[in-house]
């Protein structure tokens, strides 16, 4: 994986890269990191108080600030906040975390960074929910334990 060298970057972590093997978190250690709870999805009620407290339990183990609001806004806000010149993310699945990285991308350049993957799976196999990503995945996770 190709390191990126900016003078000023700050990362924008967000709910797909909350581990610490984020590749943005690994490759630059001492730079000032950011997630943001969407407040649209909060209000929206698409998560639940459960998953809101895992996500905050996740995070509290990460160099983070952390912010509420609108993604987009706050990250802008903490880039001028540092004087950065570069955002630097891991890579997402989610069409709302991508839409985010695109309107990042009208004001600084948005570094993605693509994850080592926690397993291989075959493309075939229809993940719509965790529950059927983690019937496939799981035994290959623990077959050498």
């Amino acid at each position: 994986m190709e390191v990126y060298c900016s003078p000023r970057p700050i990362l924008w972590v967000h709910s797909e890269g909350l581990g610490p093997k984020n590749p943005a978190l690994q490759e630059h250690p001492n730079t000032p990191a950011i997630f943001v709870f969407d407040r649209f999805l909060i209000e929206q009620g698409r998560f639940s108080r459960k998953r809101l407290a895992f996500l905050y339990e996740c995070l509290l183990e990460l160099p983070v600030t952390i912010r509420q609001g609108d993604v987009v806004a706050e990250v802008l806000r903490f880039a001028r906040r540092h004087a950065a010149d570069t955002i630097i993310t891991s890579q997402a699945v989610d069409p709302r975390l991508k839409a985010f990285c695109k309107a990042l991308e009208d004001t600084l350049p948005v570094v993605v960074l693509e994850p080592e993957p926690f397993v291989s799976l075959s493309p075939s196999i229809y993940l719509n929910r965790f529950s059927h990503y983690w019937r496939y995945a799981q035994s290959l996770v623990w077959q050498d334990f």
